[in-house]
């Protein structure tokens, strides 16, 4: 730390009690100076030489009490008082960095101009600032922390301008030429960890790393450290990616709890203020700032009750980097007066924005200033479009668990990102699954909507052995799992779906039919098919799937050609029919609208349905080897 010794007699102020304070010498003291609730017992000479504002309190003084004078306005009180009261004695003076601004507004206070004496207490003061206090870096981080309670007075004497551009200038310099202590205890950039992909295996030694800067700032209370930020951007000298590692370690440091997705004690205006302001100053290129921090930023507005401007700012930001976020990020809790646990409203307008990117050039929308120069890409990627859909997969399975979350947001949020292409929908039949668990009353027509999200041909093994056991869901859904099951098996002997035979290419659902996976023919009563199986219906099932894998794998290593083909397309076919045929799932696919459909649309119903369908004697075969499956 940098300091200026001025004066060179021994100090020879004393105390008396706790509120007087006067200098020992052989003279009498002639004047009182009352500085608050402190009384001074001086000496007018010394003082009325370097002061001209004493000069004018003396000489406006009654004559009955010339003696005494008041100075409780005086920016530092007592103590910077003191300090100039010294340098008017010529005693030892020592100025740092923590009281040379009081030091220098007292001086200003009490007028020590160069027109009273040459050589006075302004100017040196000034002297010592230019060349010691700005060109240090961590004294002008200090001076300009005690500016704070000197206001206005050190932004009229320019102290706090000074600090700030000196500070600016020294975090903007190449780091080659760093040479002072600074404050680090961060993780370096990858450039700086020779892991820099661009470096080409050339190890480059730096010792100092771009962002040695970040933590000493952190000191800094937010209006000061907005200026400072402001003032480095401004300088165009650093990285934007630096600076938003600065601001994300200024909101670890200030914010607490933020570090773990919540705001805990503190003043919650402050509080709010300093998040939005963080905000405000969010580098606008994309990828400066990572998905996951702008997303604590979004979380903390949300549980702070801030304005809508910067949610609606954060959301535009995330959208255009979805893909970097994970399901955790976007667990924001709703506000107090919602019913939801979890703010499924903004998620859905986050997802709105990527989607956006897919779907049009941007045009020109009323956004802040500092917004107008995002750089947005002009399409998606596959590989982000991918990420988003699992994204929302894996979100849409943890909301699912709310009691109160309604089917129409789960519905919504799930159709958004419906023509983003993924291999299978795995992760989309987990979320239904949890849904249909956690609210067992909702009714056939709403199992009918929520199970049209899914595919049913892009489920993977595992999950199609689950959902064939899965007695939340409709006959439909289950029976279009089997079905697509033993397509996958026959077509994996040696054919494909394309060339299927005719019996088989019947069962296929329609692509136009409304949902996934619908294989009813027009006599189907539509109701019985999104009934919820009962558990012998879906032991018969899981019976013919375990069947299917074993002659699907016999028949795999035992192909002889076009021949073999023809064969599997029947078998598959009979498979099929046999099962549609048997005892309680025969009613419920085939029976007609009349008077007997009553019977079939029961779960718990053992009839059969009336036996007058066409399809009945081409199925007898079936019926008898579904009694030894059942």
């Amino acid at each position: 730390m940098k300091f200026m010794k001025l004066g060179s007699k021994p100090n020879s102020f004393q105390t008396e009690g706790s509120n007087v304070r006067y200098v020992a010498t052989e003279l009498a003291t002639d004047i009182i100076v009352n500085v608050g609730d402190m009384k001074f017992y001086l000496h007018k000479f010394p003082l009325l030489s370097k002061s001209a504002r004493l000069q004018k309190l003396v000489s406006n003084t009654n004559e009955e009490n010339n003696d005494e004078i008041h100075i409780p306005d005086i920016p530092g009180g007592p103590a910077a008082f003191e300090i100039c009261a010294k340098f008017c004695y010529g005693m030892t003076v020592t100025l740092n960095a923590y009281n040379v601004v009081a030091a220098r507004c007292a001086a200003e206070y009490l007028e020590m101009h160069e027109t009273i004496e040459k050589g006075n207490l302004v100017y040196k003061i000034d002297v010592f600032l230019t060349s010691s206090i700005f060109r240090s870096w961590k004294d002008s981080i200090i001076t300009l922390q005690t500016t704070k309670s000197l206001l206005p007075w050190c932004e009229e004497l320019k102290v706090v301008s000074h600090c700030i551009d000196s500070i600016a200038s020294k975090a903007s310099i190449d780091t080659s030429r760093v040479e002072w202590s600074y404050t680090y205890n961060r993780k370096k950039l990858p450039s700086e960890n020779w892991t820099d992909p661009d470096w080409k295996g050339v190890r480059k030694y730096q010792v100092v790393p771009k962002d040695w800067w970040v933590e000493d700032l952190c000191e800094l209370e937010i209006d000061f450290y907005k200026r400072v930020i402001v003032t480095i951007k401004t300088k165009g000298k650093i990285s934007n990616d630096v600076i938003g590692e600065a601001l994300k370690a200024y909101a670890f440091r200030r914010l607490p709890g933020f570090s773990k997705g919540m705001i805990q004690g503190g003043d919650a205006i402050k509080n709010r203020s300093l998040v939005e302001t963080i905000v405000w100053l969010l580098p606008t290129d994309k990828g400066s700032v990572s998905c996951s921090f702008m997303l604590k930023l979004l979380r903390a507005l949300v549980s702070l009750d801030s304005g809508e401007m910067g949610k609606r700012e954060l959301v535009k930001r995330i959208g255009r980097q979805l893909e970097e976020a994970s399901v955790p990020d976007l667990l924001i809790r709703a506000p107090g007066d919602e019913t939801t646990i979890y703010d499924v409203d903004i998620v859905q307008n986050i997802v709105e924005e990527f989607v956006m990117l897919d779907r049009s050039v941007h045009t020109d929308l009323p956004v802040a200033e500092e917004l107008k120069e995002i750089k947005s890409p002009r399409f998606v990627s596959d590989a982000s479009k991918l990420s988003v859909a699992k994204l929302v997969d894996g979100y849409l399975a943890e909301i699912a668990r709310d009691p109160n979350l309604s089917l129409s947001k789960f519905i919504c949020l799930a159709e958004m990102v419906s023509s983003f292409s993924r291999p299978h929908h795995d992760g989309l039949y987990r979320a239904i699954d949890m849904y249909l668990k956690e609210h067992p009353a909702i009714s056939k027509s709403e199992r009918k909507k929520i199970c049209r999200l899914m595919d049913c041909k892009k489920l993977s093994v595992d999950a199609c052995m689950h959902a064939v056991q899965n007695e939340r869901l409709p006959l439909r859904v289950v029976v279009q799992v089997l079905f697509f099951e033993q397509v996958r098996a026959a077509t994996s002997a040696g054919g494909r779906t394309a060339e299927l035979s005719g019996n088989v290419r019947t069962l296929l659902p329609q692509e136009n039919g409304g949902s996934h996976g619908s294989s009813r023919s027009a006599t189907t009563n539509t109701e019985d098919w999104d009934a919820v199986p009962t558990a012998e219906e879906l032991k018969a099932l899981k019976g013919e799937l375990a069947s299917l894998r074993l002659e699907g794998g016999g028949r795999g290593s035992n192909r002889h050609g076009n021949d073999d083909k023809s064969t599997i397309d029947k078998a598959a076919a009979n498979k099929i029919r046999g099962l549609l045929m048997s005892k309680k799932i025969f009613t419920k696919l085939w029976s007609s609208k009349g008077g007997q459909s009553e019977n079939s649309s029961s779960d718990t119903s053992d009839s059969l349905g009336s036996t007058n369908n066409p399809e009945d004697t081409k199925s007898t075969p079936s019926r008898s080897r579904r009694h030894s499956v059942s």
